[in-house]
């Protein structure tokens, strides 16, 4: 199984070292991480560029009314590991990294990071050593063995001198943090891996629709719902017109969307959790995941849902959705996003 390392580099200041490390680090470790399957992705939070915390809920909810804080979650989310590039400044990491850190909550959790300091006196070790406890807070393993550099000894005219030695240390860094991931992967995946739809899922797509629906056939008072009434072949019939992605817990099938596009719209629907599993952030995890996977040329994302179905337009307008009730079922209202 392949593994996805994010390497975050963390100063953003103009003349900064940090792309120039993060690139030695890439260099020193590229047939190790060919050989262990690892895919390295550089998050440079200059190109980032996360304004000042801007998020109005708290990110523990996941509720995130910002396209840059999406795209931040999803690129943290789908890592298996960390490495943080990072300088010291006034004794502390830079002020760009805890902004980072403090956007999300659940994508860092019970995954292994490793660090990389560089600076003058210190090597950058007083500001990994404050990094180290953002990250322990946020339920980061930091598995030690942390690269340090000092600059008037390991980097001459912005670059890393490589070494052997270095080198050694860089290969030796990714494949314990390799192993660590493989470890701890049950718990930063917790199972519930998205997955693409199968006819096999079908009988238990069609349970868990029924069981979805019944609170909306409630609240609009009508059961009229084709997730309610239409059979187990049109279930099936729907798999090779809609593109549906699938989360199982334990084996049990917990959670499902699909979409499809239509000219310039990504059309977004049968979004389902589990009633034992709603609260738990699925549900916005798997609207984000079927956001992310609209192909090139979709302007926007579109869905309809319950026009009483209060809860459920809180939950896209926080997404960043819109009302529109054009070409809307009847007892239905439509809600679209640009992308």
């Amino acid at each position: 199984m392949s593994k996805k390392v994010l390497v975050v580099v963390a100063s953003t200041r103009p003349g900064r070292l940090g792309p120039a490390v993060a690139s030695w680090f890439i260099r020193a470790t590229t047939g190790t991480a060919m050989d262990l399957g690892v895919e390295v992705d550089v998050a440079d939070l200059a190109e980032v560029g996360l304004p000042f915390l801007d998020e109005p809920e708290h990110p523990a909810t996941g509720i995130y009314q910002h396209e840059h804080t999406r795209a931040w979650s999803r690129r943290v989310a789908a890592a298996d590991a960390l490495v943080f590039v990072t300088s010291e400044y006034n004794f502390a990491m830079p002020a760009t990294l805890k902004n980072a850190f403090d956007y999300l909550s659940a994508e860092w959790a019970w995954k292994p990071c490793l660090f990389i300091g560089y600076g003058n006196t210190s090597a950058g070790t007083r500001g990994v050593q404050m990094a180290r406890g953002v990250a322990t807070s946020l339920r980061m393993l930091s598995i030690g063995g942390d690269i340090f550099l000092r600059i008037a000894d390991d980097l001459s005219d912005g670059t890393v001198i490589e070494t052997e030695r270095l080198a050694a240390r860089a290969k030796d860094a990714l494949t314990e943090l390799t192993r660590v991931a493989d470890v701890l992967r049950p718990l930063y995946r917790a199972d519930l891996e998205i997955v693409p739809a199968v006819p096999g899922d079908v009988p238990e797509l069609l349970v868990l629709q029924r069981c979805c629906w019944v609170d909306e056939a409630i609240v609009n008072e009508t059961l009229d719902l084709p997730a309610l009434v239409e059979p187990e072949d049109e279930v099936r019939a729907a798999l090779r017109v809609w593109t549906t992605w699938c989360v199982r817990s334990g084996g049990r099938l917990v959670g499902s969307v699909r979409a499809k596009r239509d000219g310039d719209t990504w059309n977004i629907g049968r979004l389902m959790v589990a009633p034992d599993q709603r609260h738990s952030g699925l549900g916005r995890r798997l609207l984000s995941f079927a956001e992310s996977q609209a192909p090139v040329g979709v302007t926007e994302a579109t869905l309809f849902t319950g026009a009483r179905s209060e809860r459920n337009q809180a939950l896209y307008q926080k997404a960043g959705y819109s009302l529109f009730t054009e070409n809307a079922p009847a007892g239905a209202v439509g809600l679209r996003k640009p992308l």
